[in-house]
């Protein structure tokens, strides 16, 4: 319940300090700096050096993946059918291909499960932050950066962008280093980015011209909300593949947009409007399309 009264709780805070004029009109971008280079790169210390990789973890480590991957080709073909700008259509693919698996992930599973089921989540979240961190990034370059970044320029920022090399630097520490007396400060860190990002979302939340933003805010929430799960679990149910770890990862898949998609966003300029338009609304909407998922995770897995 606490994490669901922040979530309001900060972007409430952020349109209020917009609207009152009690920050400069760009605070957003050096909130988003501090998520880029320190917080984000903190979670990967928080989380990755202790993940310990078996064909358990296959499924959910696999279902982030297909969601992605489906939803990059997914808005690709629909762009060819409803014009969009580069721009538009990669953050169309960002926001329909990242989940939000932990912030609002792991207090539903909570609600809906228990918490044994959080390690299983958790395998979720990392690999969406990879695919965050390798792919997401590539998708916002090359989509405002066509004919103006060469091959090498693009594989430069990707390498030296700080969440993947947070994400490199956490898989790289044997996993008998111990690093407990350094935990709390990774914890601490990690713990600024659903607060400041959601806050970032609102100062930056305006809801002038939405009407323009409808259709693709519903073609990104019918493939978030709805085909990604039915994605996932049409694939397990295939294989014959239940259980809990399968019902999490289904679960998982029908989470809204990825928090930190509006930071990538801002950076390269994919239509940032937009994507706090539909962080906040595919939240809320959540909200009622879990609640319909879990019985259908109950019916068939």
């Amino acid at each position: 319940m606490a994490n669901f009264i922040l979530i309001g709780f900060c972007i409430a805070a952020g349109i209020l300090f917009r609207y009152k004029k009690l920050v400069p009109a760009d605070t957003h971008k050096g909130i988003n700096t501090w998520i880029i280079n320190i917080a984000l790169p903190a979670v990967s210390f928080k989380y990755l050096v202790h993940l310990q990789l078996s064909t358990d973890l296959l499924v959910p480590a696999l279902s982030p993946v297909l969601i992605f991957f489906g939803a990059i080709a997914f808005i690709y073909l629909i762009s060819r059918f409803y014009s969009v700008t580069k721009e538009r259509r990669g953050a169309m693919q960002l926001a329909s291909g990242l989940s939000n698996t932990s912030f609002v992930g792991f207090p539903l599973i909570l609600a809906y499960f228990s918490e044994k089921e959080i390690s299983t989540a958790i395998i979720c979240d990392q690999v969406t932050f990879l695919l965050f961190s390798v792919f997401g990034i590539t998708i916002a370059i090359s989509a405002t950066g066509a004919g103006k970044t060469s091959p090498g320029q693009l594989l430069k920022k990707v390498a030296t962008f700080p969440p993947l090399l947070g994400c490199v630097g956490a898989l790289l520490i044997p996993k008998d280093t111990d690093l407990s007396f350094l935990e709390p400060f990774f914890h601490a860190l990690a713990a600024t980015v659903a607060p400041l990002a959601l806050f970032s979302v609102g100062l930056q939340l305006s809801l002038t011209g939405w009407r323009e933003e409808v259709n693709p805010m519903l073609i990104v929430i019918s493939y978030k909300l709805v085909l990604a799960p039915a994605l996932v679990l049409t694939v397990l149910y295939a294989f014959k593949l239940s259980g809990t770890t399968s019902k999490i990862a289904v679960f998982e898949a029908a989470m809204p947009v990825f928090l930190s998609a509006s930071i990538l966003a801002e950076r390269y300029g994919l239509s940032p409007r937009f994507m706090n338009l539909i962080i906040g609304i595919s939240i809320l909407l959540s909200f009622f399309t879990t609640w319909i998922w879990w019985h259908v995770i109950e019916r068939f897995l």
